[in-house]
């Protein structure tokens, strides 16, 4: 068994020591122990601070398919193929009880909210309902015309849903044993169910690689969750309702926002904050740059980290790729930039002449030339063949943060802590406006894929819409509560997307200024880039990568 940070995706660490596939687990209420039921017959109590076993229950004579923990975290109740439940005691290992009724194997079980009763699963296509203090036998529920291979109760302990091989869920009143609904949509058999803490939604997993989420009041879907590429086995719902965490056939959990129905994917691959992401023309590859001093190479297919490129000396604050997806230009605290070939992660050429550290750096279209963004008050312009400065374009009064190139090559725009932003001609370096309305540090910049467009990022929470030619605000975006950090602007160039250290993602619509989806992050988030129109890619100050994703033609609220 493994367990794992869900706020990163980290494994923390493995237990080890059954001698059969661990076929269920559940956690104790407060966090701090695991018991797991194996095919070796046995269940194992375990410490998931240390990881270390604190003992093993034997008593069964066949395999143990599943267990359950009381609310008071004091019993335990497993089920297993030799047709009985057992009551264990959880502190001292002893078996207490054994419920025998089923004339099949025993799937699952689940505990009700208040310790008393208990709910069984069977081959035999029945539930049971048990007296946990006496063992006795309370009702048996009769429907389903398959296996009946889980069942979970609600919070209030009222009712019962159970999944059955016969492709449906039922809904039953425990009080008085009655079916309440059959749920019916998965097209194979459905194994595992969770319940939402407010008791109105219902998550299954099915062999048909789905989940499904059902409106437990009116019976009706509410929606599939698609992503597993084999059958889902199991399903658990977050004490806060947000979140579930499936568990598949293809060797993978995945962690879904309820919300939304998106599966975010979130990697941690730095070990600071990281302070920039950009994505490759094709949307194969993206680069992300930490205050770790490095930069990551991420295969977007598959979101996993190809490579790392070493060399600065201090915090690598930018990154931009050129238009071929082949080199990576990076900008360092160190007042250097490096040129990176990215299929070798070799290092090609470090570029020297700021005299304080440089904040950012952006490309060319044609990749040719670069422009980075520096605290020396200055942008610079580079021949990346050669390595030459071209040019030192001179005019804020402050600190350079950030610096965008417009996609015809003829412009560049800077942002700075002097609250403007600055419009230069990138041939000749002739400064041609100066966009002023922020009444904070403007920490980032991106340019429409028109041209004609500039969105700015700032300490005042805001971002601004701005006319390239003439240099007028169109609009101003507000719903952020704390600094606006990083900026993107979509293919097509309808959608934005924000990142903020008020810990959410925002997108808008910069037709009207509407905010269609907001994601929100548990750390402050800096930096974003669009991988194509439906996914993105952020970073936060814990040093983790996100790939997010929209929906098909919209994104939700």
């Amino acid at each position: 068994m493994k367990v794992w940070d869900l706020e990163s995706g980290r494994e923390l660490r493995t237990l080890e020591g059954h001698s059969g596939d661990a076929d269920g687990v559940a956690m104790s209420p407060d966090g701090r122990r695991a018991v797991s039921a194996s095919w070796d017959h046995t269940l194992k109590v375990w410490d998931l601070e240390s990881g270390r076993k604190l003992r093993t229950l034997k008593g069964h004579s066949g395999s143990v398919y599943g267990v359950a923990v009381t609310p008071d975290g004091h019993r335990a109740v497993s089920a297993s193929r030799d047709k009985t439940l057992k009551v264990w005691d959880l502190e001292t290992g002893r078996e207490l009880r054994t419920l025998k009724g089923h004339s099949g194997c025993v799937n699952g079980v689940a505990v009700g909210a208040d310790g008393r009763r208990a709910v069984s699963a069977s081959d035999d296509r029945t539930l049971k309902v048990w007296d946990l203090e006496s063992g006795r036998e309370l009702r048996t529920l009769k429907g389903h015309s398959g296996h009946v291979n889980g069942v979970a109760v609600s919070p209030d302990g009222r009712r019962a849903l159970s999944t059955s091989s016969d492709q449906s869920l039922k809904v039953w009143d425990l009080e008085s044993g009655r079916e309440l609904r059959t749920l019916k949509g998965h097209s194979f058999l459905v194994h595992g169910v969770a319940v939402g803490p407010d008791g109105r939604r219902a998550l299954s997993a099915s062999d048909d690689r789905t989940l499904k989420v059902w409106d437990l009041e009116s019976g009706h879907e509410l929606g599939t969750l698609r992503g597993h590429s084999l059958s889902v086995n199991g399903v658990a719902v977050s004490a806060d309702g947000r979140r579930a965490v499936s568990a598949s056939d293809d060797q993978t959990l995945k962690v879904w926002d309820l919300e939304s129905g998106r599966e975010p994917q979130i990697v941690q691959g730095h070990s600071e904050w990281v302070t920039c992401v950009a994505v490759s023309a094709d949307g194969r590859w993206a680069v992300s740059a930490s205050f770790d001093n490095t930069v990551k190479v991420w295969d977007l297919k598959s979101g996993c980290e190809l490579r790392t490129l070493e060399g600065h000396s201090d915090a690598v604050t930018g990154v931009a790729l050129s238009s071929d997806g082949r080199r990576a230009a990076s900008a360092s605290e160190d007042r250097t930039l490096k040129v990176w070939d990215l299929k070798s992660g070799r290092e090609l050429r470090t570029l020297k002449g700021h005299a304080a550290p440089v904040t950012g750096v952006a490309m060319s279209p044609d990749g040719r030339r670069a422009v980075s963004a520096s605290n020396d008050k200055t942008l610079k312009v580079w021949d990346l063949q050669s390595g030459r400065e071209l040019r030192t374009l001179k005019g804020h009064s402050g600190f350079v943060i950030g610096v965008a190139v417009s996609p015809d090559g003829q412009r560049v725009v800077s942002a700075s802590d002097d609250r403007t932003l600055k419009v230069w001609n990138l041939e000749s370096g002739h400064e041609l406006h100066t966009l002023k309305g922020h009444s904070g540090v403007v920490n980032g910049v991106a340019v429409s894929p028109g041209g004609r467009e500039a969105i700015s990022a700032s300490s005042d929470g805001t971002l601004k819409v701005w006319d390239l030619e003439t240099g007028r605000e169109l609009r101003t975006l507000e719903g952020h509560s704390d600094s606006v950090h990083g900026v993107a602007v979509g293919p097509d160039g309808r959608w934005a997307v924000s990142a903020s250290w008020d810990r959410t993602l925002k997108v808008w619509d910069l037709e009207t200024g509407a905010v269609p989806a907001t994601f929100t992050c548990d750390a402050p988030a800096d930096s974003c880039a669009f991988i194509n129109d439906r996914n993105l890619i952020a970073g936060d100050a814990l040093g983790r990568v996100h790939f997010l994703c929209l929906e098909e033609s919209k994104p939700k609220p």
